[in-house]
């Protein structure tokens, strides 16, 4: 099936970084060059702690405002805990569930990141569901195994119509922070793996509605080849979310692609 039926997705992801007054510069920079286009999907996850100024500055604008994570109830005795409602009373409209970073140092399990999919979904705020294999894993010839594991595990319970608001964002895990990227064809593998699984679970309409994002140390050098390859819908974006100039190039390559 045609990708053009998919509208590339740029998502910052910017993990532990950036103070309210930081986000603030950054937000009106990226504002000012990608914030009217519509041509690509645009999305920022600052730190809960500058979502309510970013939401204010994007007010207005294409970007879509993303949660870096949240907690499935929806209030209740939860200390240090975010809800589904309080990142929709933000305007968020993404959430990132699943992330390495949360398997590797919080132990959240596929059964417990299937709960905040759901939950996600019954607040209509669309979940980037991260998969992906360690390097342990990938010497062990396991990717696939892996991978499909966590999407069985990850999307129990989720019907094809919630699916039409899922994104998926498939991040070697030995990728993320080194440096390292996986080639454009070692991503496109996975990425067609990942596809032909949403077909078997939610038949071939939905699964290519779905974008699949690559994770894995995404930037300007590498961005043009990997948005290239037929599965590869945009990208999840680490380290080069933090510079309005590589995140603004890559929003631009993603049009040109």
């Amino acid at each position: 099936m045609n990708k053009a039926i998919r509208k590339y997705l740029i998502a910052g992801n910017w993990k532990m970084n950036k103070t309210a007054s930081e986000a603030e510069d950054l937000v009106k920079d990226i504002h000012q060059s990608v914030g009217q286009q519509t041509e690509v999907g645009v999305c920022i996850c600052p730190p809960f702690t500058a979502l309510e100024t970013s939401a204010r500055l994007l007010e207005g604008s294409n970007i879509q405002l993303g949660a870096q994570n949240m907690y499935p109830k929806a209030e209740g005795a939860y200390t240090g805990e975010v809800s589904p409602v309080m990142l929709r009373s933000l305007f968020c409209t993404f959430v990132i569930l699943g992330h390495s970073e949360r398997r590797e140092y919080f132990g959240e399990t596929d059964a417990f990141i299937n709960e905040k999919v759901l939950a996600s979904f019954e607040s209509s705020l669309k979940p980037i569901l991260c998969v992906g294999e360690k390097l342990e894993e990938r010497e062990a010839e396991k990717t696939l195994e892996v991978v499909r594991e966590q999407l069985e595990g990850g999307l129990k319970d989720v019907t094809s119509e919630q699916a039409e608001n899922l994104v998926v964002a498939y991040e070697p895990v030995w990728a993320i922070g080194t440096g390292k990227t996986a080639t454009p064809e070692m991503a496109q593998e996975v990425h067609a793996v990942i596809r032909s699984w949403l077909v078997e679970r939610f038949g071939e309409t939905v699964a290519h509605k779905i974008r699949i994002l690559y994770g894995g140390s995404m930037k300007p050098a590498n961005a043009e080849e990997l948005l290239a390859q037929p599965d590869i819908d945009g990208g999840l974006i680490g380290g080069a979310s933090l510079q309005a100039k590589s995140f603004i190039e890559l929003v631009n390559l993603a049009k040109q692609a």
